[in-house]
C-alpha cells in the first residue's frame, strides 16, 4: 500500500486542459497542469532534476528563489513540485504571513505543512493516509520477516521502535503518538484516534482524554517541530515516497512584521538551513520564495549576517550565465516577447478543446495577442513583469471564451480591454495608478 505514484507525466487529458484554463479564467496559477504552460524553464530542468533524484536517494536540498512580483514565482514553484510529485514526493505549499503563519514558530509551520500535505493520490490532508500506508508497510514488512497473526502486533512495535531510533532522541513523543493512533483504531475508538492524529499533526487544544490515553502531554513547541518533521520524513519514505518537497512561499512578507519577530523569523530561516544540510532531514526538498528586496535589503535576509552568508549568490553577470546549482536562483520576469509565446501557448491549449478550433487560432492569432499584451502592460504603467497574471486571465475569460461561444465575435471589433481597480492586486494597482494616473479605470483599444 503506496500513496505514491508513476513517474510518467500524465496527457494532456480535457480534465487537465480544463483544470489549467478554469484557473487562468480566476486570475490564479493553476495547482496542476503545469507541465502544458512552462516557457523558458528549461535552462532549470537538468540541475533541479539532479536535486530531486540527489534527495530521493536520501540527501536533503534547500533552495531559495528571488523574483520580483508577477515573475512567476509560484508557477516555478508549483512546476517543480509537479516535478517532484512525478517522483514520488509528497508535497506541501505554505504561505508565511505574520498572523497565519508566522516563520519563527515553526510549530505553526509544521501544523500548516501537514494540513497542506499532498500526496499523486491524496490531496490535502495526506497525512492519515501516509500514516495508515505506514502502518500497513510495517505489518508487511512484518509478515515478510515471518511473523504470525499471534505475533504480529509485536513485530510490527519492535519495526516501529527500529524505525523511529533516530526520531525518538529529539522527539520520543511521535512515536507515542503513533502507537496511541494504532491502539485506538484497534479498539474501534474513531475519535480518539482523529484526535491523536491532529496531536500528531501539531493541531493545539486536542482533547486531553485523548492525549492521556495515547500517553502524550501539552502542545508541539517550536523545538519539537524539527523532530516531528524528522518522523514524517521517516513515515513517507516507509509508505513508499521518495520524499517531501516543501515550499514557504512569500517569505518577504518578513519585512513587515514587527523587528522583533522579524529578527526572531530570519533566525528560524537560518536555523532550518543548517539543519537541512547537516542532513538531518534525508528526503527533504525545502524551497523558499522572496523578492529580490527581501534577499538584499536591510530588512531582510542582510539583517541577519549568517543568513546573508548561507544564501549569498553572485548575479553580478550576466543572467544567461546564472548556475542553476547555486543556493539562489533568479527569475528574470517576463518579457513582451516571452509573454507573447505564453499567451500563443495558452491559445492553442484552449483550441485543444474548443468547439472551433481554427476560429479561435484565426481570431487570436499572435499578432492580435502581442496587441493585447502591450495593452495590458500598458494598463500596469508599462510593466510588462507584473502583467502575466491579468493577460492570461484577460485572454481566456474575455477573449477566447467569447470566440469559443459566439460565432460572429471578433476581438478586433468588439472587444475593448477594461481593467477596473478592483480586479488588481495591490502590486498591480500601485503600477496602474503610477502609469495611467488612475487605477479605478484604464480603456484601451486593442
Amino acid at each position: 500500500m503506496s500513496t505514491a505514484a508513476s513517474s510518467r507525466p500524465s496527457p494532456a487529458s480535457a480534465a487537465r486542459r480544463r483544470a489549467v484554463i478554469d484557473a487562468l479564467r480566476r486570475g490564479a496559477v493553476p495547482e496542476s497542469g503545469l507541465d502544458l504552460l512552462a516557457t523558458g524553464l528549461d535552462r532549470f530542468e537538468a540541475a533541479l532534476d539532479a536535486e530531486l533524484e540527489a534527495v530521493a536517494s536520501g540527501s536533503s536540498v534547500f533552495k531559495a528563489v528571488r523574483g520580483e512580483y508577477g515573475s512567476g514565482k509560484t508557477f516555478f514553484t508549483r512546476w517543480l513540485g509537479e516535478r517532484a510529485k512525478r517522483r514520488g514526493f509528497a508535497l506541501a505549499e505554505i504561505q508565511i504571513s505574520e498572523t497565519e503563519t508566522p516563520l519563527h514558530k515553526l510549530e505553526t509551520v509544521y501544523r500548516r505543512l501537514t494540513e497542506r500535505l499532498a500526496t499523486a493520490s491524496f490531496p490535502p490532508s495526506a497525512l492519515r493516509p501516509v500514516v495508515d500506508a505506514w502502518f500497513y508497510a510495517l505489518e508487511e514488512d512484518a509478515l515478510a520477516d515471518g511473523a504470525g497473526d499471534e505475533d504480529l502486533p509485536e513485530a510490527v512495535e519492535k519495526l516501529l521502535v527500529a524505525r523511529l531510533t533516530e526520531v525518538s532522541r529529539h522527539a520520543p513523543s511521535f512515536a507515542t503518538a503513533l502507537r496511541g493512533y494504532k491502539s485506538a483504531l484497534a479498539d474501534g475508538d474513531e475519535a480518539t484516534a482523529a484526535a491523536v492524529l491532529a496531536w500528531l499533526g501539531g493541531q493545539p487544544h486536542v482533547a486531553a482524554a485523548a492525549r492521556r490515553s495515547a500517553g502524550v502531554r501539552g502542545d508541539l513547541d517550536h523545538f519539537g517541530a524539527l523532530g516531528f518533521l524528522q518522523g514524517l520524513l521517516t513515515v513517507l519514505r516507509d509508505s513508499g515516497h521518495n520524499g517531501l518537497f516543501v515550499v514557504l512561499d512569500e517569505v518577504e512578507t518578513l519585512q513587515r512584521v514587527r523587528s522583533d519577530a522579524r529578527d526572531k523569523a530570519l533566525n528560524a530561516l537560518r536555523q532550518l538551513i543548517d539543519e537541512v544540510h547537516s542532513g538531518r532531514f534525508p528526503g527533504l526538498y525545502l524551497l523558499i520564495t522572496g523578492t529580490p528586496s527581501f534577499y538584499d535589503g536591510q530588512q531582510g535576509v542582510q539583517r541577519l549576517a549568517p543568513l546573508a552568508q548561507r544564501l549569498a549568490t553572485d548575479f553580478t553577470t550576466d543572467p544567461r550565465f546564472d548556475n542553476p546549482r547555486a543556493v539562489q536562483v533568479r527569475l528574470p520576469g517576463f518579457t513582451q516577447e516571452s509573454l507573447v509565446g505564453l499567451g500563443a501557448t495558452i491559445r492553442d491549449l484552449y483550441a485543444e478543446g474548443a468547439t472551433s478550433p481554427e476560429r479561435v487560432k484565426s481570431l487570436a492569432d499572435d499578432a492580435y495577442i502581442a496587441d493585447l499584451a502591450r495593452a495590458v502592460g500598458g494598463a500596469l504603467g508599462g510593466k510588462v513583469g507584473v502583467a502575466p497574471r491579468l493577460f492570461l486571465k484577460k485572454l481566456v475569460g474575455d477573449v477566447l471564451d467569447r470566440i469559443d461561444q459566439f460565432e460572429d465575435f471578433d476581438p478586433r471589433q468588439h472587444y475593448r480591454l477594461t481593467v477596473t481597480s478592483s480586479e488588481l492586486t495591490d502590486v498591480e494597482r500601485n503600477h496602474a495608478a503610477s502609469g495611467s494616473g488612475s487605477a479605478d479605470d484604464i480603456d484601451l483599444d486593442v
